[in-house]
């Protein structure tokens, strides 16, 4: 069960803390400017991305999951299981396909940016092939 309820983006960004504000609105930017055409939606009460199928989320500590809220923000990549992350800078738990890291202040998220901004173009890209792959196989 989660703590918190919103109808929109803007209702979860007013109820974020004022740390946790600036780093999911950090994240944000870097999506859209990494992603053209990319689009936002609430699951969870969070924001996840898609462009072709599901792409990303961001996950501020202060919308629970479960019980459980904390401080800081992840940012998951849905299909982290096919990104090339040789050196396993992203958390994978004992999750099979979402994979993440998080962040617990705005300044350790910009020295990370560059490596999120390449993590998530080589996400955009899988997410292209996935879906022109399933495009092949249905016209077949």
């Amino acid at each position: 069960m989660q703590n918190v309820r919103f109808q929109s983006v803007g209702e979860l960004l007013d109820f974020l803390p004022g740390a946790q504000l600036e780093m999911v609105e950090m994240l944000r930017d870097l999506v859209y400017e990494c992603v053209p055409g990319v689009e936002e939606h609430l699951s969870f009460n969070v924001p996840f991305f898609r462009r072709y199928g599901g792409l990303c989320f961001i996950w501020p500590g202060a919308v629970s999951w479960g019980s459980s809220v904390w401080d800081g923000v992840e940012f998951g990549f849905q299909n982290g299981y096919l990104l090339a992350d040789e050196d396993q800078y992203l958390d994978r738990g004992t999750r099979k396909q979402v994979f993440t890291k998080r962040f617990y202040a705005a300044q350790e998220l910009r020295q990370h940016l560059e490596k999120l901004r390449n993590l998530l173009l080589e996400a955009a890209e899988v997410n292209e092939l996935m879906h022109l792959e399933k495009s092949r196989r249905r016209k077949k």
